[in-house]
């Protein structure tokens, strides 16, 4: 049985942006328990306000059209911010999360430098990042109790981009 596809998602669309949001606040509930804080702006985020982001997205569809995960960006001068990465729950440890980053990275924006943050206790995101290319940076608290960890991926052929900081990404 083939993988899922990978597809932009158009969140005008009703079903598509529910979707995006139900497995949004799952995963970031998951990210919330391993890293010990529950004040993820996601997980408190209304689907009208997702809908406002200014992000491009990209899903993770299975042979039966449903959504299995996503992956948002916003392009920050020359460089791309991942701003959420997340799959289904029911979907972990399937490569889900290893599909949609090798997918963007190798046929979105392939020559571009990355940037992303995560939960530092996030251990299945960070070995992702890791693994898929992208240099630790500094971690870093943005409030009492949560330390993040920072990542960034040069863009191919240049040096390591060291500014920015995206979101919180379960993977």
């Amino acid at each position: 049985m083939p993988g899922p596809q990978i597809r932009p998602l158009d969140l005008t669309d009703d079903a598509t942006a529910a979707a995006v949001h139900r497995i949004g606040r799952a995963a970031y509930a998951v990210e919330a328990e391993l890293i010990g804080f529950d004040g993820i702006p996601a997980l408190g985020e209304s689907l009208a306000g997702m809908r406002a982001c200014p992000l491009n997205w990209l899903g993770a569809l299975s042979g039966d059209g449903s959504l299995d995960g996503f992956l948002a960006w916003e392009e920050e001068g020359e460089a791309i911010s991942i701003d959420r990465l997340c799959v289904d729950p029911d979907r972990f440890r399937r490569g889900v999360g290893s599909l949609l980053l090798r997918h963007a990275l190798t046929e979105v924006f392939p020559e571009r430098a990355v940037v992303v943050t995560t939960g530092a206790a996030n251990t299945p995101a960070v070995t992702l990042y890791e693994r898929l290319g992208f240099s630790r940076g500094p971690d870093f608290s943005p409030v009492p109790g949560l330390t993040m960890a920072s990542f960034a991926r040069a863009a191919a052929g240049g040096t390591p981009w060291d500014g920015g900081r995206g979101s919180s990404d379960p993977a």
